[in-house]
């Protein structure tokens, strides 16, 4: 009976037996014909370089668009990722809350950096934000070197790429100012440079990093390369081709000392001693150019993107912002500047070609805030703008608390669109913070040049989610923001009467460039909203390794390649 049952089996087991192996020989020639695809998850370019120009507003890209040549702007725009609806998301807008937050990838109420200078609470005084008495100059004798990043509270993209690549990857931030390089270069750089002018016109650092200059410094430093910018500052192009500007004698530029007008040219040897020596050139195109030669000695000096582990050289121009603020958006010293600048890009980026490859390094480029046109200017062609008097703000303001309170202690400091109460005067009188808060918001609404008041309260209890109130509470950090928060009328500012300035929450402040360029990164623009905190997480995404650890940005997915 078995043997009966085993020999009906026996064709069944060989026909299964005979497309098993028919199927399995189908498979194994399938298998030979698929290409197996290794998916990338991070880019590894030899180098990235973050350029952050200061008081760039966008409209100087499309503005100044026709004079730039192909190796600069245009070659960004053209060959990367233009955000053309890119803004700062808090206020205020300054240099040393920028570059924090294009690095940290989020704002002053994460990374405590709300000011270039605050007052702090805890001491009792205004302190600048990177200034550090525990650490001293190197490369001057004065006290222009000691600085730190103590008073960021985050890391940066920096921080992270040294933590990502176990501090092998190698840091340099350049500057002409401390905080332009201090703040990009994070906690844990290898180095940050910044200049000293006067009478030395020497590239300097801090203990915090080093005791003794490199080699290369020093070389650098001996060189007449920061002197051979004492020269004659006149436009880089015939002057009447500069039609995107105003004219060039007019009522709304301020003026070198010693110097009748603000009009080209501009002889710098004799302007030279009264004006700070070497200072001087800040204010000019040659500061930015000077800057673009000491990155580029940085780059051979410290052989950056020499390997296959990813270095990171932050640069920050500075001298655009001396300019802006000098002689003002609309004159032909800023668009001499941008001019000139374009041509500092090229050659900083046909430097980095041949050091370090092309297509092997990532850049990308924005701004730390935007500018405002001269009010003087706005109102002589019926646009609203004007002048603040906050000597006369702070008057009204003590008469008031005097007569309400029957005391002017209660008012500590009033500085970056901020009021300070005194909260040990607020106790002991009494009184009821939020209804102090409150009322001296309601008080300020009384004077014709502030537009809105938000009190610390609203700031702590509401969560904002468009609009100024959503600029201005991302700007305001718990434990060293004020009581009360103002907003002044559009146009409206408190300076002098010639230049430009910053530091609101209005879009001629927030709206600035946002370029990326290089390895890894996609040909394209869009018009989508991108904020500054979107910058790092996006070089984080591109780069495969952790955000900083208070981002609060998104990456911007349309820019990296997939």
């Amino acid at each position: 009976m078995k043997r009966s049952l085993f020999l009906a089996l026996l064709p069944v087991f060989f026909i299964l037996t005979v497309v098993d192996e028919v199927n399995a020989q189908k498979k194994s020639k399938r298998n030979k014909n698929v290409v197996k695809t290794e998916v990338t998850i991070n880019t590894t370019p030899k180098l990235v370089v973050g350029i952050v120009v200061d008081q760039m507003r966008y409209d100087y890209l499309t503005r100044f668009w026709n004079h730039y040549g192909d190796g600069g702007f245009k070659r960004m725009v053209n060959e990367g990722f233009n955000c053309k609806n890119h803004h700062y998301n808090y206020a205020p807008t300054s240099t040393g809350p920028g570059h924090t937050s294009i690095y940290t990838g989020t704002t002053p109420a994460m990374h405590g950096v709300i000011g270039n200078d605050w007052y702090d609470k805890g001491l009792g005084q205004n302190v600048y934000c990177a200034s550090d008495s525990n650490y001293s100059s190197v490369g001057t004798s004065g006290s222009e070197g000691k600085m730190s990043p103590h008073r960021m509270l985050t890391t940066t993209i920096t921080d992270q790429l040294r933590l990502h690549t176990q501090m092998k990857g190698k840091v340099i931030a350049v500057a002409l100012k401390d905080r332009g390089a201090v703040l990009p270069g994070g906690h844990s750089a290898n180095a940050a440079y910044w200049f000293v002018g006067k009478n030395e016109g020497n590239w300097i650092t801090s203990t915090y990093y080093m005791n003794t200059l490199p080699n290369w410094v020093t070389s650098f430093n001996n060189s007449d390369a920061a002197e051979k910018y004492k020269r004659i500052w006149s436009t880089f192009k015939d002057i009447n081709l500069y039609v995107e500007s105003g004219s060039d004698k007019n009522d709304y530029e301020g003026k070198y000392k010693n110097q009748e007008t603000a009009t080209f040219p501009y002889d710098l040897p004799k302007l030279w001693d009264e004006n700070d020596g070497f200072d001087a050139i800040r204010s000019t195109p040659y500061g930015n150019s000077l800057t673009a030669d000491f990155a580029i000695a940085a780059l051979e000096g410290e052989n950056l993107g020499q390997d296959t582990i990813t270095d990171f050289l932050a640069v920050s121009f500075s001298s655009t912002d001396y300019v802006g603020h000098k002689f003002g958006v609309n004159s032909k010293e800023v668009q001499d500047t941008y001019i000139r600048l374009d041509q500092d890009l090229e050659k900083l980026f046909n430097r980095l070609d041949q050091q370090v490859g092309k297509g092997e390094y990532t850049v990308f480029l924005s701004a730390d805030h935007g500018a405002i046109q001269v009010p003087s200017y706005l109102k002589d062609n019926k646009i609203p703008g004007d002048y603040v008097d906050f000597k006369k703000i702070r008057t009204g303001l003590n008469e008031w608390t005097k007569f309400k309170y029957g005391t002017e202690d209660l008012i500590k400091n009033i500085s970056n669109n901020q009021i300070f109460l005194d909260h040990k005067v607020v106790n002991n009188l009494d009184l009821n913070l939020k209804s102090v808060q409150e009322a001296f918001a309601n008080e300020l609404l009384r004077f014709n040049d502030v537009d809105k008041t938000y009190t610390a309260y609203q700031m702590w209890q509401n969560e904002y989610t468009t609009g100024i109130s959503y600029i201005l509470q991302n700007g305001y950090n718990q434990k060293r923001s004020g009581d009360v928060l103002f907003v002044l009328k559009p146009g409206h500012i408190s300076y002098s009467r010639t230049g430009s300035t910053h530091g609101s929450p209005r879009i001629y402040d927030t709206h600035i460039p946002l370029l990326f360029y290089g390895k890894g990164i996609q040909k394209g623009s869009t018009v989508e909203r991108t904020e500054i905190p979107d910058i790092a997480t996006t070089i984080s995404s591109l780069l495969g390794m952790a955000f900083p650890n208070g981002a609060t940005g998104k990456p911007i997915q349309e820019v990296i390649k997939n």
